[in-house]
């Protein structure tokens, strides 16, 4: 897919307007392991304002100026004691700021394709950025890049210092300080370093400090799917065995099909491979009591959501296309915000991370010859038993063994489910008008990266952004389980 590149036309720094008097914020036992992470990149695009370029840039530095002094770390620098604690020093060396230009694109061009749009990879600046560096680079950039009819603001910020959560709030807070909306802030951060999150613990890492633990050149495709609501719907009522008022019956029979087909083809290696399976289940539970896949014998009703019934049809497409052994066991990761899971709980709107990753395990076999509900079941277990024990069982088991988080996909066979629905991605009125669409730029791609947005009309409908190997795509994209469900988002 051809693109074009951005012509740089200046570049600054700007910093908070107010000197900042919070002390060094100690990175946590949830933004340590993020050092080898790169940077979050993420970014809106918009229809062009009606002011003119020349006067709308200077408005977006003044107000990310503002924005800075509500947000000052922000505008910090990681520091390491002689100890090897990491600390956010809120320096106000202020952050880079970027104006290119790309007039030979227009909002068509970027929307139009079936992959998503090389383009949206060059709106960002601190490509492949490790989040180590913020020792000595700024800890976010933002890009703002004039197109032929519109314009996007592309923000990469450290993932060692922002989860999701904590990236939207600041991304927010800009465009409300932008509209002059900022008299009464509605969600200001939360800077507090007394939780169980702070440890004594130390990560060693050398003075190059971490990689990258994913092979981030190697091939991938990455498209964006839509799922109406009405789709959603359907599809939470077949994972909670109710009938749909309008049930499309070729739907239910496709689905018997492909189960039949996939139980006859890998029936001898499922039963080969039983005995393995059963001994790999009995070592997880030993280990992780709460994330062990359901048995058979477990007879408890539950009520799957919406999002986890788009993830267990994910699920099972994805495996089906990677055309695995019945006996090769999967892995869905779902990250999980537990901001309100530990007691005492954090504020909704504490700055930094507090997030968990929660895998889920289940042979290929099981995956494909169980239904969609079984599916759905395993991932609302562990979701649903990630409670305040488990959230302190993670952060006992990181302080007996510090270590960054092996991002990736090592075996080929795992699903990572980033990001949320939940998030305010098109709460962001600048002054004219909310995003087009919300994109990312090349960080932390790897086969099996999946991303969930908010559709942009807010009716309930989910956009998944997903990353695969090629080969495996095409098989998504003639997957009749999954497109009877999903359309290609414009």
């Amino acid at each position: 897919m051809p693109s074009s590149s951005p012509t740089l036309l200046s570049k600054c720094t700007i910093f908070p307007d107010q000197k900042s008097t919070i002390a060094n914020l100690k990175l946590s036992v949830s933004d340590l392991p993020m050092l080898s992470c790169h940077y979050i990149q993420k970014g809106c695009l918009f229809t062009k304002p009606s002011i003119p370029f020349h006067n709308l840039i200077p408005l977006l530095k003044t107000a990310l100026s503002q924005t800075l002094s509500i947000f000052p770390p922000l505008a910090g620098r990681f520091t390491t004691d002689p100890d090897g604690y990491v600390y956010l020093t809120c320096n106000d060396a202020g952050v880079d700021f970027i104006h290119a230009i790309a007039i030979d694109l227009s909002i068509s061009d970027l929307l139009s394709t079936t992959d998503v749009h090389d383009s949206f990879k060059e709106f960002f600046t601190f490509d492949r950025k490790v989040s180590f560096t913020g020792h000595f680079s700024p800890i976010m950039a933002v890009q703002v890049t004039e197109l032929a009819d519109g314009f996007f603001i592309g923000c990469s910020v450290n993932h060692a210092v922002t989860d999701g959560t904590s990236f939207w709030n600041f991304f927010n807070t800009f465009a409300q300080v932008c509209r002059g909306a900022n008299k009464c802030l509605r969600n200001p951060p939360s800077f507090r370093r007394d939780s169980v999150l702070i440890s004594d613990a130390v990560l060693r890492l050398s003075e190059e400090g971490p990689a990258v633990t994913f092979n981030a050149d190697a091939p991938i495709r990455e498209r964006l799917f839509s799922f109406s609501r009405e789709a959603i719907q359907k599809l939470k009522a077949r994972a909670n065995n109710k009938r749909w008022p309008e049930t499309n019956t070729s739907v239910e029979l496709m689905q018997k099909q492909i189960n039949d087909s996939y139980n006859n083809n890998n029936q001898k290696e499922k039963e080969n491979g039983k005995v393995a399976t059963l001994i790999e289940n009995w070592f997880k539970t030993i280990v992780n009591p709460k994330q062990q896949t359901v048995t058979e014998t477990e007879t408890e009703t539950v009520e799957i959501s919406s999002f986890q019934s788009v993830c267990a049809l994910l699920w099972r497409a994805v495996t089906r296309a990677r055309k695995f052994p019945a006996t090769k066991t999967t892995t869905f990761r779902m990250a999980v915000n537990c901001r309100h899971r530990i007691e005492p709980k954090l504020e909704a709107f504490y700055f930094g991370n507090a997030i968990q990753s929660v895998p889920t395990y289940a042979s290929a076999g099981d995956v494909l010859s169980k239904d969609l509900r079984w599916c759905a079941e395993q991932l609302n277990k562990n979701v649903k038993a990630h409670d305040s024990v488990m959230v302190r069982k993670y952060i006992e088991d990181w302080e007996n063994n510090p270590r960054c988080f092996p991002l990736g996909n090592p075996d080929g066979s795992s699903i990572t489910m980033g990001s949320s629905p939940r998030f305010p991605m098109y709460d962001n009125d600048f002054g004219w008008g909310k995003p087009l669409a919300v994109r990312s730029g090349k960080a932390n791609k790897f086969d099996g990266k999946i991303s969930a947005f908010p559709g942009r009309d807010g009716s309930g409908t989910v956009d998944l952004e997903v990353v695969l190997a090629p080969e495996t795509m095409a098989g998504l994209e003639t997957d009749a389980e999954f497109m009877a469900y999903a359309t290609r988002q414009l």
